[in-house]
């Protein structure tokens, strides 16, 4: 007799052991899974842009020809706060790249939308014109001033990314 209820325990167990499994896969089947790399929702941004384009007193700045892994985050536009522009995205790499336009006193923009980075020595040729390098603890920067506006190509990225964001803009 103790011998049959040994075996009926160990039974008992496998069929415990089967039910489960079923049960954990139902779940993981109907439960929803998030497997894209990033949360970040992707951004349209040709409605703020034209209305900028319209609006501000420079040629603003949007990115034309990038590859469809730099995805755009963020946009903005305050006419009431010196024709500022900001779009941002994130690159190919998950890095963080925004593009700050602004009619405000360059060297209060540049600190305030680069988070305090500071001039460096260096400068870049891209696209034609020389933008200068800003380097920081928290993101790095490519500037250029003039055409009414101080433009600026900021974020996490590497230098490499800032000036793929950089050569790739069309002001108008």
């Amino acid at each position: 007799m103790a011998g049959r209820q040994g075996t009926q325990t160990v039974k008992n167990m496998l069929w415990s052991l089967v039910v489960i499994a079923l049960v954990a896969g139902v779940i993981y089947i109907f439960v929803p899974h998030n497997e894209s790399k990033s949360s970040v929702k992707r951004v349209d941004y040709r409605v703020e842009l034209l209305t900028a384009r319209r609006a501000a007193a420079y040629p603003v700045a949007a990115p034309e020809g990038l590859a469809k892994a730099w995805k755009p985050t963020s946009v903005r536009f305050n006419g009431a706060d010196h024709d500022t522009w900001h779009l941002g995205f994130l690159d190919p790499d998950e890095q963080y790249v925004a593009v700050e336009q602004s009619t405000e006193k360059p060297s209060t923009f540049i600190k305030r939308v680069t988070q305090n980075a500071s001039k460096s020595e260096a400068a870049d040729e891209i696209g034609g014109r020389t933008w200068q390098r800003y380097e920081g603890s928290k993101y790095d920067a490519l500037v250029i001033e003039g055409e009414g506006a101080t433009t600026v190509v900021t974020g996490t990225a590497s230098f490499d990314q800032l000036a793929k964001m950089a050569e790739s803009l069309k002001m108008s």
